[in-house]
């Protein structure tokens, strides 16, 4: 008799676990819907202020995106929030017409306006992954399209870790300003420079450390063994600075 109560008793034990356990995952789904919800109303406000025609309206787009970046619910939300920032580069923007036609004043002030749009979102790149892998904010593992862009501004990526995700230069113009990561760790991830151009901006990857990382430079550097180092006879791009363990 006294073990029929014991079996009873640890089967009820166990249903109330299993009921505990239930509620919770319905709570916890449901505080998960709400969070999306929320993310997607205020998601909805910022890709509006990134699409208006007013650049400082855009700028509040870029540090709205960022932030719903750094708070959002899923791995899966923060990557589709560093998707738009990243396809906000990859957009074509008119050159800078000078300032040697009065008539041409106005352009060059919209030029302007909108090239510290661009530059912001840059920057705001290389503050995310200089943070501690874990910190809140921190966007390490996420991928990067950054693809065709021009790069006319200073990026700081010195000591940022880049642990999984895949950080795509494809076809990248370096045109001016300095892009270092300097220090910087590579593991698990994948980084193309491959067709890049290398024209007038400094790239440098001095006492950066590689591990289990494929770094693909083909074509930027001419048919460099494994797409890394240049070949006999062949010298590095002007502004491009590869770790010593690279060198021949």
């Amino acid at each position: 008799m006294k073990l029929s109560f014991g079996v009873v008793a640890g089967a009820g034990a166990l249903v109330a676990l299993i009921v505990a356990y239930r509620r919770q995952r319905v709570d916890e789904d449901g505080a998960l819907r709400d969070a999306t919800r929320l993310h997607t109303e205020r998601f909805t406000t910022a890709v509006s202020q990134l699409g208006d025609n007013a650049p400082a309206v855009q700028l509040g787009g870029v540090h709205a995106l960022a932030g719903l970046a750094d708070d959002a619910p899923t791995r899966a939300l923060r990557q589709t929030c560093i998707d738009v920032l990243c396809a906000y580069l990859r957009l074509p923007h008119t050159p800078d017409p000078g300032t040697g036609d009065p008539a041409d004043r106005d352009e060059h002030h919209r030029y302007l306006a909108l090239r510290t749009v661009r530059h912001t979102v840059l920057r705001r790149i290389g503050d995310h992954y200089r943070l501690p892998a874990g910190t809140h904010g921190s966007w390490q593992g996420c991928n990067l399209d950054l693809s065709g862009i021009t790069i006319d501004a200073t990026i700081d990526f010195t000591g940022a870790t880049f642990n999984e995700g895949l950080v795509n230069f494809h076809r990248a113009t370096f045109s001016s300003g300095a892009v270092g990561f300097a220090g910087a760790t590579f593991y698990g991830s994948t980084m193309h420079f491959d067709r890049a151009t290398f024209s007038g901006s400094n790239v440098g990857f001095d006492r950066a450390t590689f591990s289990g990382s494929d770094v693909n430079f083909a074509s930027a550097l001419g048919d460099a063994p494994a797409g890394l180092v240049p070949g006999a006879g062949e010298s590095l791009p002007p502004g491009l600075v590869l770790p010593d363990a690279w060198m021949p």
